[in-house]
């Protein structure tokens, strides 16, 4: 069987949606694309030669009778979309975040198992080179046991995303509980989750605007620092959402009673703090070789990788998409557990009222 595939919401992300769908031939194909605005979908349709296009979801749902309905658009629509696909026998992947709060978090997954179907979300970086690789380095036991974590997401506002948000005051983004964070916190709590396994642990968030106040509107009000301690009860972690370090990093420690591990999303890294093995001032030298040669390694690995062809942007995507398609045709597992989803809407919605209330004050 080949999946019938439909896509909601024809922005910047619905371009890596298509072209990774398009890499799996054998498992599914894209039949239509939709966005209210009908431009948008014809200039998608036509660049991937989709065969139809668009800006009535219902009527896509109602002609194509697609298996699976990909939902790209911003997260306000997503609830509303979600029931529209589940009640026309599709199958979701919905982008991140799943919802402007836990409430319609748990109403969606409510309607998922209802419908008796399926369900994903974009966490995608979980599934990126790195990400497996600290895995199997993790399993392999040369971290011993994970005493904190710390997860490092850093946004450029000067950026393609950023300048689109500082510049519209009627952005999406600014009518989200979480404004700028809401879009973006995901990507520092779902790496989170595989080492916290408590449903409440302790979060203490504290958020602040940095950006100069210049526009008179909204977007003065739009907080971009962000830093987030949580508390298991075995493990500790450090959040950090910034907009103002350069560069902008995107990364996870990890501290263990054996190691500390630096996982980074943009170099592709995973490399072992190489610590001091050796007496005297030999032993403060010679680490930097030793961490030296794990880059070297790290950086042939990658190009190895990219001179076959399977060095991609959206590595992690495929992974994603190609994991969830099998859930439904060969009733594999789900990719991303249904457990680990509520748990970061729970603690979005818990750092939101917190940093929302300090703003108060």
């Amino acid at each position: 069987m080949t999946l019938k595939i439909a896509l909601v919401g024809c922005g910047k992300i619905a371009d890596g949606h298509v072209e990774e769908i398009q890499k799996l031939p054998t498992r599914a194909h894209v039949v239509a694309v939709c966005d209210r605005e009908i431009l948008m979908a014809e200039q998608i349709a036509t660049r991937y030669r989709i065969p139809a296009y668009y800006d009535s979801y219902e009527r896509m749902l109602d002609r194509e009778r697609p298996d699976v309905v990909h939902i790209t658009t911003p997260p306000q629509s997503h609830l509303p979309l979600s029931r529209l696909a589940l009640d026309a026998g599709c199958h979701i992947y919905v982008e991140k975040p799943l919802a402007l709060n836990h409430g319609d978090a748990k109403a969606l997954i409510d309607a998922v198992a209802t419908a008796g179907r399926k369900m994903t979300i974009g966490y995608t970086y979980l599934f990126d080179p790195p990400a497996l690789e600290m895995r199997a380095a993790i399993e392999s036991g040369v971290l011993g046991k994970v005493v904190h974590v710390e997860s490092w997401f850093g946004y450029n506002l000067a950026g393609q995303f950023g300048s689109a948000i500082l510049g519209d005051s009627t952005h999406w983004v600014h009518a989200l509980p979480g404004k700028l964070f809401h879009n973006n916190v995901d990507h520092l709590l779902n790496k989170l989750v595989e080492f916290i396994p408590d449903d409440e642990p302790r979060i203490d968030a504290h958020a602040w605007r940095r950006h100069p106040v210049r526009f008179g509107d909204v977007r003065d009000e739009m907080q971009d620092e962000l830093r987030i301690t949580m508390v298991g009860s075995e493990t500790s972690a450090y959040g950090t959402f910034t907009s103002h370090v350069k560069p902008a990093a995107h990364f996870v420690r990890l501290y263990g009673e054996k190691n500390i591990m630096h996982v980074d999303y943009v170099s592709r890294t995973v490399t072992l703090e190489p610590g001091a093995t050796l007496p005297s001032a030999i032993g403060r030298w010679a680490p930097a070789f030793g961490q030296a040669m794990q880059f070297l390694r790290a950086g042939g690995r990658n190009g190895m990788a990219f001179a076959r062809g399977e060095f991609h942007l959206f590595s992690g995507l495929n992974r994603l998409i190609s994991m969830f398609y099998d859930s439904i045709l060969d009733g594999a597992p789900l990719p991303i557990p249904t457990r680990d989803i509520l748990r970061v809407s729970s603690w979005m919605d818990r750092i939101f009222v917190g940093i929302g209330a300090e703003r108060g004050r």
